[in-house]
């Protein structure tokens, strides 16, 4: 600035020096919620050719990534210019007419910062994705994705070996909290509405819980290899017994476990803002599997959808979104990130669910974190009564994936946070359980009480 300043003062004898503004965009938080603000960059041939009808021209600077890009047409303002008049040298003589420019929108976004720091400590280095949202309304509380990148080193020009470093990573342009993954063990909490809803079970239903069960040649083991004995809904979500929903899902068919799966958002756009970015998953049946198997639907392809597993793929994101319809009494919301004013029943979509499915569902669901496979989780810990499930994808040859969500207070929740770790091995409990805790114990603990 100093520099400017004295250039400026010094113009009548430094006649061939002109001093330019350009605005550069700065992110002062570095990387975080770098996946959810994206990054700026100068506009391509491709990118001028889509928008020059628009106004954009050559050397513009245009959202590549994130809202960046999602609400480029709200932040972009629209360019000033001077008419002028200049001598034979081509110095400026007078100004013959002069248009200001026009910012762009400001925009606010749910995001709430202390969250966001919390949940990026949380995850840490390791793969994968944390995601936070208000089960009430849908609002985008946390979101971090991991490995990850500054956006300030696109607000110029990128070296060489910035990008080589980045490249080094693998894919940190990719927001995983929108990439799709076998959701594991949490999907138990759609199996278990489709049985109830189907009306071939009764939320007072019991069955035995085997080793094992097995259809024609093939053995679908129980995780435990062993069996819980006899079982109803909300004791088997609490030790996640397979064997329990094997039997469940073989009961119902696999028509009706897909209707269910969609019903509740999966194999589609949640409609969040980073549309382009986000992956719909995928909601497997006979249909599909026909087109791109070239064959039929087997009942084990049932059996492996019913635990989440098989080719039934969900983000991180829409994950939360069904504990959310948990969480909320049977209403499927619709995550944003922008913030607006707009009342929460605006955000929400029933699922006409009976009320004594969605008890059972949360006594489920608490059941997990007071004596089932999510109890260790909790032990120890000052937080309110909360609901959750664990889940362990198998993802061979690699390494297990590890999911866990939960939602808080249980008799009143107010926040959903879902953790997943990419190929990190080990159970839902043991890896991505301590990262929600952490979450949670923040949340209550500093960041509520400041609300």
């Amino acid at each position: 600035e100093k520099q400017v300043i004295a250039i400026e003062e010094a113009r009548t004898e430094l006649p061939s020096i002109e001093v330019d503004f350009e605005s550069v965009r700065y992110y002062p938080n570095g990387d975080l919620a770098a996946h959810v603000l994206g990054y700026t960059g100068e506009i391509t041939d491709q990118e001028l050719e889509a928008l020059a009808p628009k106004g954009y021209r050559l050397g513009d600077i245009v959202g590549k990534l994130g809202i960046e890009d999602a609400l480029e047409s709200q932040l972009r303002g629209e360019w000033g210019g001077q008419q002028v008049e200049v001598d034979a040298a081509g110095e400026i003589v007078r100004i013959l007419g002069e248009r200001p420019p026009i910012s762009g929108n400001d925009v606010t976004l749910t995001i709430d910062l202390d969250l966001q720091k919390i949940a990026e400590k949380s995850l840490g280095n390791t793969r994968g994705a944390i995601v936070a949202i208000d089960p009430n309304n849908g609002g985008v509380l946390a979101m971090v994705s991991r490995p990850t990148y500054d956006p300030n080193l696109f607000s110029s020009r990128i070296t060489e070996a910035q990008w080589q470093q980045l490249q080094s990573q693998e894919h940190p342009f990719v927001n995983r909290a929108l990439q799709a993954f076998a959701p594991a063990s949490t999907f138990k909490i759609v199996t278990t509405t489709a049985a109830i809803e189907s009306g071939k079970y009764s939320t007072g239903s019991y069955l035995p819980t085997y080793p094992y069960v097995e259809v024609g040649e093939h053995k679908f083991w129980d995780w435990n290899n062993a069996g819980f004995g006899v079982l109803g809904f909300s004791s088997a979500l609490a030790w996640s017994s397979d064997t329990f929903f094997y039997q469940i899902a073989m009961g119902i068919g696999g028509e009706v476990l897909s209707d269910w799966t969609r019903r509740f958002g999966f194999g589609q756009h949640t409609g969040i803002e980073l549309y382009h970015e986000e992956s719909p998953g995928l909601v497997p049946d006979d249909a599909w599997k026909k087109e791109v198997l070239e064959e039929g639907w087997y009942v084990g392809d049932t059996i492996n959808m019913s635990i989440g597993q098989g080719y039934l793929q969900a983000t991180p994101l829409q994950v939360a979104v069904m504990f959310a319809v948990a969480a909320n009494g049977g209403d499927r919301v619709k995550p944003h990130l922008q913030k607006d004013n707009e009342e929460a029943k605006n955000w929400r979509e029933s699922l006409n669910l009976h009320p004594g499915t969605i008890e059972v569902v949360e006594q489920g669901l608490e059941e997990v974190m007071s004596y089932g496979t999510g109890s260790s989780i909790v032990d120890g810990s000052k937080l309110p009564p909360i609901a959750g499930k664990t889940g362990t994808a198998e993802d061979p040859p690699r390494e297990n994936h590890a999911w866990f969500g939960a939602y808080a207070p249980a008799d009143k929740p107010e926040i959903v946070v879902v953790a997943f770790a990419e190929n990190s091995g080990g159970g839902g409990g043991e890896v991505a359980g301590p990262m929600v805790r952490r979450v949670l114990e923040d949340y209550f603990a500093t960041v509520k009480p400041k609300q």
